[in-house]
């Protein structure tokens, strides 16, 4: 098992990859069941050709500690995009927009998306540190 902690550094500038940390937290009426569908959906993303090489991860519920750090939140979505213009390719995609839509807008409490470009060196630090080295 592999532990993500989101918190890379936001260098703005920059116009390489992009991240796109997403925290998700439903409503408290939300069976487990349904949230257990949605993250199955949500995996199903990582096919699309504007995530760079499949690199979508969806992981809970948090381990944070103390618990009360994770703000409620209970899905994180973890996905790579080689650039912003594939970013807004995987945001405005038909496949995004029936996952969203049927699995989570109508169940939501709140939803916390943070998108970000990272440095090439950084990257292959990520990369290298994860054994996603070709």
């Amino acid at each position: 098992m592999t532990v993500i902690h989101i918190g890379m550094p936001l260098k703005p500038h920059l116009t390489t990859p992009s991240y796109c940390p997403v925290l998700f937290k439903f409503c408290a009426d939300v069976d487990e069941a349904h949230r257990q569908t949605f993250i199955n959906e949500l995996k199903t993303l990582k096919t699309l050709s504007c995530v760079k090489d499949q690199r979508l991860v969806v992981g809970g519920p948090s381990i944070t500690d103390p618990i009360a750090r994770s703000k409620g939140y209970q899905i994180c979505l973890l996905s790579f995009h080689p650039s912003p213009s594939a970013l807004a390719e995987y945001q405005a995609s038909s496949e995004h927009h029936r996952v969203t839509s049927q699995y989570l807008w109508p169940y939501a409490e709140d939803v916390t998306r943070f998108d970000f470009e990272v440095d090439e060196k950084d990257e292959d630090s990520f990369e290298k540190s994860f054994g996603l080295v070709r």
